[in-house]
């Protein structure tokens, strides 16, 4: 098969799950289009779920057809229309999805085609597969390969690992099962991106070292985007706008190909919070896609060339240890809880 388009990279993703107020009212995710200096180019509607019985479809708690959801699916579509491509994110933290689509193949034929259907009759763009549940590598290919065959080269797959999955071999590293390199190696033309999650004790985005070590072992700069949390109240790991900023024009100069940011999630993204969430849009939209310092020569810049970040240490190694030596493991970090419409107060 072809490899898929190019997306314009750096990318800006928004996740968007909490699309209700407390009082009911709708979050309106249009203000990432009506607000100027905004140049978000992806958000991922979260989160859908396959449930028993077969064709027993949410999306977070409710079917995707209910009435609460009446003015998401018209905004999502004036999204489309202004040119911001729209993907349901599968999974998540409420594991049982992916599970139901790793059975016997008449099994994940139940499951499937009514999730094929709902992407046709939403028209979404693409479909954010985020796997926290063990899954096999025949698996997510069988389920990468029916959606290309169904929707075409077109159509945005995407993952969204934790990034010690991209970090390290260990597979308490990594909530997903299946090897993300040979993921890569056997399907990596048909995955746009990584929405890698650099949050809750998987990653930290107030430093370069995790990024570094992922293209060191391969993965192209223009595959990792890096993910993070949008307010300190989504999960541990949120870093300040000034720290921020530094590591973000530190990879952008390191590698021309820079994959972007994503934000976990849109309703309470700071600055803004709850009155102004786009505004953190905008700083990425102000700091990513535009006046960035572009670097004369990205390995001066860096101070650091392929070959030197080969030999980089594994962030997930303790500083003094040795790669090769048999160390204790690193901690396996905690859960941590998602927010839908049915708990929003955080």
């Amino acid at each position: 098969m072809p490899p898929i388009p190019p997306s314009p990279t750096p990318r800006i993703v928004i996740y968007y799950q909490t699309q209700h107020h407390p009082d009911g009212t709708p979050c309106s995710i249009l203000p990432i289009i009506t607000q100027p200096n905004i140049a978000v180019t992806h958000v991922n509607l979260a989160a859908i779920h396959l449930n028993d019985p077969p064709g027993h479809i949410t999306l977070n708690d409710h079917v995707p057809s209910d009435p609460r959801y009446i003015t998401l699916w018209a905004e999502l579509q004036v999204l489309q229309a202004s040119g911001v491509k729209v993907l349901g994110m599968l999974g998540g933290a409420a594991k049982g999805s992916f599970t139901r689509l790793d059975l016997d193949e008449a099994t994940f034929e139940e499951y499937y085609c009514p999730l094929r259907d709902l992407i046709r009759q939403r028209g979404l763009d693409g479909l954010d597969l985020d796997v926290e549940e063990p899954m096999t590598l025949a698996g997510i290919i069988r389920l990468i390969d029916r959606l290309k065959s169904d929707f075409g080269q077109d159509f945005i797959i995407t993952l969204a690992p934790v990034a010690a999955a991209l970090i390290s071999d260990n597979p308490e590293h990594n909530l997903s099962g299946f090897n993300y390199e040979a993921l890569e190696v056997m399907r990596g033309k048909q995955i746009a991106w990584y929405n890698t999650q650099f949050y809750c004790g998987w990653g930290d985005v107030s430093r370069t070292d995790g990024y570094d070590f992922m293209i060191a072992r391969g993965y192209p700069a223009e595959k990792i985007v890096i993910g993070m949390v949008t307010n300190p109240g989504n999960g541990s790991g949120w870093v300040p706008f000034e720290m921020l900023q530094e590591v973000l024009i530190t990879l952008k100069s390191r590698y021309p190909g820079f994959g972007g940011v994503m934000g976990w999630e849109y309703f309470n993204s700071l600055p803004g919070d709850r009155e102004r969430p786009w505004e953190w849009s905008e700083f990425m939209t102000k700091n990513l896609r535009d006046g960035f310092p572009t670097a004369t020569s990205a390995a001066a810049n860096s101070g650091a060339s392929a070959s030197a970040l080969q030999n980089k240490q594994n962030p997930f190694l303790f500083a003094d240890q040795d790669p090769k030596a048999e160390k204790e493991e690193a901690p396996l970090p905690k859960q941590f809880a998602y927010y839908s419409d049915s708990n929003t107060e955080v």
